[in-house]
């Protein structure tokens, strides 16, 4: 999932997250500073790598798809992963009414989860992450690094932010 502008970006940060992961939620405060450090400089896009301990990993994240092409993709990732807890208990209903509360088509939501629209992109999603080494929750990918945060994400943003610096250096020279 990617909210880009049509400008191309100097760097790209690919984030394997899942939205029923706490350390995901704990990530938003970085990806937050990142986004408003670097702008439309560094994209950042979302990438599921729904985990099996998780039941409702794999119907978040076609959520999440659902909610990208209706317009607030980050707004939808940013509200289910505050409400991680509840998703464990709600389940998909929550999902539908995460939509709903962000004034996005329910219904559409609904249906989207039902005819499993989005499965090709979250397969797709997870298997890249797996055939590049992601086994956790978030970690990222910049400049080529794998940076793994499911087990601590103590210093990984001064991490990516150096990568980035770096990146952003080489394509003005």
């Amino acid at each position: 999932m990617s909210d880009t502008s049509p400008a191309r970006p100097a760097a790209v940060l690919d984030v394997w997250c899942e939205l029923q992961c706490p350390d995901c939620r704990t990530a938003l405060d970085d990806l937050r500073a990142l986004r408003a450090r670097y702008g439309d400089r560094l994209e950042v896009r979302l990438r599921h790598f729904p985990l099996e301990k998780h039941k409702h990993a794999f119907a978040a994240a076609q959520a999440a798809e659902e909610a990208l092409e209706q317009g607030k993709g980050w707004a939808y990732v940013e509200a289910v992963l505050g409400r991680v807890e509840e998703l464990d208990r709600k389940g998909e209903p929550l999902l539908v009414e995460v939509a709903r509360e962000l004034g996005l088509d329910a219904e559409e939501f609904d249906t989207a989860l039902i005819d499993g629209r989005h499965i090709l992109i979250v397969d797709a999603d997870q298997a890249e992450g797996k055939a590049i080494g992601v086994t956790g929750t978030p970690t990222y990918v910049i400049g080529g690094e794998r940076l793994d945060g499911g087990k601590s994400q103590e210093g990984l943003r001064e991490r990516i932010e150096a990568i980035a610096d770096r990146l952003l250096d080489e394509q003005r020279s």
